[in-house]
């Protein structure tokens, strides 16, 4: 029955294949499904199956079927159809435009085969994204005359045209070359009159509904790139506002009206825009009238009252982006204005994530452009050019201010007040509280953080920081009067304290410093006396972590006060010992915030104190952390290291250091002594436990302290590596004697966990020391067999991946001065590592991309080791780097091209430059051919472009002075390396994408090696490339344009830096380390 099907000499055996399809939608036994997905691909594949698909689709009833038909012949219009010969490609035009004409021609076979004509026309798109402009000139003027002939085809026609505008013009990019867009976009652009005389035909004489609905989809397709002249200079915009009010086509015009409402193009056409705004609000206030409470009647809505206010927020978002000045210039204009921002205010209130999001989005953009005209006053011609002035004529100044911008900030005013009121009422929860209501009403630890609400919190916290700069009073006496209410009861919820507390920690550094001491007095006695005077434990846990956030946030004020810094710290204390879920956990979390920015506040003795702050705390340490999980101690040690890094006298920190570390050290000194007498003593599991806690104590107090750990970890180093050495013994006789599945039993994890936290502990303090080599030379030559003879003897599955990064850190940190010890780190992890993580692209995930770290690290810093290897040991390196750049994880794939690139250039300008790119030259090009077009490895687009880049270069530059060809098997003597290159280039692409023409790749080849010195154009060669190539159609293409993307935000960042508020104060990294 199969063969029947696989033999395409003859015309394929239509019931047969209406029934391998019915099987596998599932009218068959699961075999039966299976087989049929085996054919049906096989058919698929088949390069000659698209040659029946007209006889398929004349003869087949079943629509799943006609269906795969045409999904056969959309990828031979999508990848082949420039290599079908005319006759063929004229053949497939001809017949599905007879198909659709014939079904669309009258209503009730339109009806019945809705579905089958509307993915006929999605195949019809396709072949005119190959076709128009030059070689099917007559398509649109055959479409439009086929279209008057009936309402039907009419409405068909509609379609067609909405399909090949959002084709061009929204979803091109990466599926098309730029020159084919322009193209397309310049024809669609010619041809337009003959598409809007027949639009306005069809509104204003039609009584047909759907026809009208298609129609004004259709130019909701269009209007965001036709020439302005058939928007402005015709009756469109009239036809649109007669059809706004009428029920079945709100939504849509609504639609069109948002896509003409954010077009922007100097101010010819401002008149007509004021006016559609104007009747626009009149007709508004019949459909929902002013003062509407909008939230309830979404609530309350259908979905299609729902889709209207969402699509209202997007007009007003829309226009006032785009026409709010126009708006405000003349007086007669500005009480429509004021209406429609007290309606998206409305809107606002709305309980819906997108529909917030749309009006956000335009809040955070207006209040920016009001802040800015204000913010760049010290700049005259900026601010003439904001206001739309000529500098000469800047206007009179009131109070400090341009008069104009008094004018506005007085019109805005109003509006601007509701809008602090809804920020603090809907404010988003910071990524720092960590506690929330459940389902049922109950306080309990927040187990995920949701990405989209921080992504939120952070457009909120921006926009009100701009509107605290445009009137701090009005922001500081809405929030204080919230705050009263709370501690009055008349609004008291954990919602509104919540939401309340969020809006004053994000407005941190955006008040001048005497103002926000001020606030902040009163904001934290209240939220003090709140606590207090509140009953019930979930109360309190809220109030708690109010309180928590908002000190966190304010560093400035507390370094300012050290009576309140003091208090806010001793509160910490306080709630160290609540239990209530996550209550400790953000205590200790912002106990090490504010630490990091007040630390030398705790190592002065303050006036009316009789130690420093520290000295007191150690003291009474075992009591503060005594209610805290292993986790938090861990936390807190932390934030007690930050405080003895900062004090300048040796002595004084190295006795601080001593009695922190004071009580894991007792307990240290007991376990080594114990073990001493009776090394069984080392194996019980809560002793494990035990030590696996002291180290991870000492790796927490090593992270902060980084060199003036020193003293600390001299004193157990060597009893570690014993202890190390003696686990890692454990683990091997537990794997030879248990098997396998030993390895996963719960003492060998334990036991590994040891080994892991002191490697870990070394590499934190290695990585956080000052380069001192002293250090490396002292620690190095001890671990080179606990560590690493260790790593070599272990079974694959005893081998810590640690050790690697360990190896990797120390490397990065000495460079050259680790030189020595290069071949025995080589000799003891390279093959053995090697051999476990080439067998499959998924066994031991770390080991892989530390490996490839350590290797990169060798590379960078010990490029002579290298040198030094045998050629059959840097063939294994090579290996390995391209092993690990086609890994489609992405982190192990970077690794591998970046070591490649540091590789490439070490040897360029090293003496054995000929020999190494003899050897890999080609096979390094063919490789990075293969990732670059798999459409697997995107993410490394900006890389592979790099080494092409490198390789074009170098073979042009003359630096190869040996052939790149073997003369052996290479008959033609090129008379240079460039001509070989590009030979060679030319047939490895050609053999790789037999769809496209020799003429197609020599071009391209060509462009490579005339934009070889130009990166950006390179590289945008090498993306049309890949579109020609068809590899990279129909998919996400971000990746490609990673590079671009990542220089804006690079600049999104500099804006930031330069308003006060809107990086943290907690998060900059400047004077807010503490002075």
């Amino acid at each position: 029955m199969a063969e029947r099907l696989r033999d395409l000499s003859q015309p394929i055996d239509v019931p047969l294949l209406d029934a391998t399809v019915a099987a596998f939608y599932g009218t068959g036994s699961k075999e039966e499904r299976s087989a049929a997905d085996q054919i049906l691909r096989e058919l698929q594949n088949n390069h000659d199956t698209w040659l029946q698909v007209v006889h398929i689709l004349q003869n087949s009833q079943n629509l799943n079927t006609k269906f795969f038909a045409l999904q056969v012949l959309e990828n031979v219009i999508k990848y082949r159809w420039n290599a079908l010969p005319v006759e063929q490609r004229d053949g497939i035009k001809n017949y599905i435009s007879d198909v659709i004409v014939q079904l669309s021609s009258n209503e009730s076979s339109f009806r019945k085969e809705r579905l089958y004509v509307n993915k006929l026309n999605v195949i019809l798109v396709q072949v005119l994204k190959h076709e128009l402009p030059a070689r099917w000139q007559s398509f649109i003027p055959d479409l439009l005359s086929a279209a008057k002939s009936s309402e039907t085809i009419c409405e068909n026609c509609m379609a067609i045209l909405k399909l090949l505008s959002e084709e061009v013009f929204d979803f091109s990019r990466g599926e098309m070359t730029q020159q084919k867009i322009k193209e397309l976009k310049q024809s669609l652009n010619s041809e337009f009159q003959l598409i809007h005389e027949l639009c306005l035909y069809v509104l204003s004489a039609s009584q047909r509904t759907e026809l009208i609905r298609a129609t004004l989809a259709t130019l909701h397709a269009f209007l965001s790139w036709i020439p302005l002249g058939y928007i402005f200079e015709s009756p469109l915009l009239e036809i649109l506002l007669k059809f706004f009010p009428m029920g079945s086509y709100q939504n849509l015009t609504l639609q069109c009206l948002t896509e003409v409402a954010a077009l922007q193009f100097g101010d010819f056409y401002d008149p007509q825009y004021v006016k559609m705004y104007t009747i626009f609000m009149v007709q508004l206030q019949t459909i929902i009238p002013h003062g509407t409470n909008f939230a309830e009647a979404y609530t309350n809505g259908s979905s299609e009252e729902q889709a209207f206010i969402q699509n209202l927020a997007l007009f007003f978002a829309s226009f006032f982006k785009s026409h709010i000045r126009v708006l405000e210039s003349a007086p007669a204009n500005r009480g429509g204005l004021l209406m429609g921002l007290e309606y998206l205010i409305g809107i606002s209130y709305v309980d819906d994530t997108e529909v917030f999001k749309v009006c956000l989005d335009y809040w955070n953009l207006l209040v920016l452009e009001l802040f800015e005209a204000h913010h760049n006053l010290e700049n005259p011609a900026l601010t003439a050019s904001l206001m739309r002035l000529q500098p000469t004529l800047m206007p009179e100044v009131v109070d400090g201010l341009p008069s104009p911008l008094v004018q506005r900030r007085q019109l805005y005013s109003v509006p601007l007040s509701k809008l602090r009121t809804l920020m603090i009422c809907r404010m988003a929860k910071p990524e720092e509280i960590l506690i929330a209501e459940d389902e049922n009403g109950n306080i309990v630890r927040e187990t995920m953080k949701d990405i989209d609400v921080l992504v939120q919190y952070k457009i909120m916290r921006e926009t009100l920081i701009y509107l605290s700069h445009l009137d701090h009073e009005d922001t500081e006496q809405q929030m204080l009067k919230k705050l009263n209410k709370q501690l009055s009861g008349d609004e008291w919820s954990w919602n509104n304290l919540n939401t309340l507390c969020w809006a004053i920690g994000s407005i941190s550094g955006s008040m001048m410093e005497e103002q926000e001491n001020r606030f902040l007095v009163m904001v934290i006695r209240d939220l003090l006396n709140l606590c207090e005077i509140t009953k019930g434990k979930d109360n309190k846990a809220v109030i708690a972590s109010n309180i928590m956030y908002v000190v966190g946030q304010y560093p400035r004020f507390l370094r300012a006060h050290w009576k309140f810094l003091k208090t806010v710290v001793n509160k910490l204390f306080e709630f160290m010992h609540e239990t209530h879920p996550g209550v400790q956990d953000m205590a200790c979390d912002t106990f090490l915030k504010i630490v990091q920015k007040c630390k030398r506040k705790f190592v002065t003795t303050q006036v009316g104190e009789n130690e420093p702050f520290v000295s007191e705390l150690l003291s009474s340490l075992s009591i503060t952390v005594s209610d805290l999980q292993p986790h938090q101690v861990h936390s807190f040690y932390e934030s007690v290291g930050q405080m003895i890094q900062a004090e300048p006298l040796p002595a004084k920190r190295d006795e601080y250091l001593r009695r922190l570390m004071d009580l894991p050290n007792q307990k240290w000194a007991e376990i080594i002594g114990q073990a001493s007498h009776s090394v069984d003593f080392l194996k019980d599991q809560d002793v494990i436990r035990t030590v696996l806690n002291i180290l991870q104590t000492n790796t927490s107090a090593a992270n902060s302290l980084g060199t003036y750990f020193f003293p600390q970890i001299s004193l157990i180093f060597l009893d570690m590596l014993t202890v190390y050495r003696m686990y890692s013994e454990l683990i091997s006789n537990s794997i030879v004697e248990g098997g396998p599945f030993a390895s996963k039993t719960s003492f060998v994890k334990l036991l590994r966990s040891v080994k892991r936290e002191t490697l870990k502990l070394i590499e934190t303090f290695i990585d956080k020391a000052e380069d001192q080599p002293h250090i490396g030379k002292q620690f190095v030559p001890p671990m080179m067999d606990p560590v690493l003879g260790d790593y070599a003897r272990n079974l694959p599955d005893a081998r810590e991946s640690e050790v690697l990064s360990l190896f990797a850190t120390i490397i990065n940190k000495y460079k050259i001065v680790m030189m020595e010890y290069v071949p025995r780190i080589f000799e003891a992890v390279f093959q053995c590592t090697l051999e476990m993580i080439t067998k499959n692209f998924e066994d031991y995930p770390e080991h892989r991309l530390k490996f490839f770290s350590l290797l990169c690290a060798i590379g960078t810093h010990c490029f002579q080791a290298l040198i030094q290897l045998s050629s059959q040991q840097l063939k294994l390196v090579m290996d390995s780097i391209i092993w690990a750049f086609r890994h489609t994880e992405r982190n192990i794939a970077e690794t591998g091209l970046n070591l490649l690139l540091e590789l490439l250039k070490n040897f360029q300008v090293s003496e054995f430059c000929n020999q190494f790119y003899r050897t890999y030259f080609l096979t390094i090009e063919q490789e990075i051919f293969a990732v670059l077009t798999d459409t697997f490895h995107k993410p490394g687009f900006k890389l592979h472009v790099l080494v092409l880049q490198h390789l074009f270069c170098l073979v042009d530059s003359g630096a190869l002075t040996e052939p790149l060809w073997d003369s052996s098997t290479v008959p033609y003597p090129y008379p240079n390396n460039t001509m070989f290159f590009r030979d060679y280039t030319i047939k490895l692409l050609g053999s790789s994408f037999p769809n496209m023409s020799v003429a197609e790749i020599t071009t391209f080849v060509g462009g490579l090696f005339e934009s070889k010195n130009d990166p950006p154009n390179f590289k945008n060669h090498i993306r049309d490339f890949l579109v020609q190539s068809k590899e990279f159609s129909a998919q996400d293409n971000k990746d490609l344009y990673a590079e671009e993307a990542a220089v804006l935000r690079e600049q999104e960042r500099q804006r930031m830096l330069s308003v006060p508020g809107l990086i943290a104060p907690n998060e900059r990294q400047d004077e807010m380390l503490d002075s």
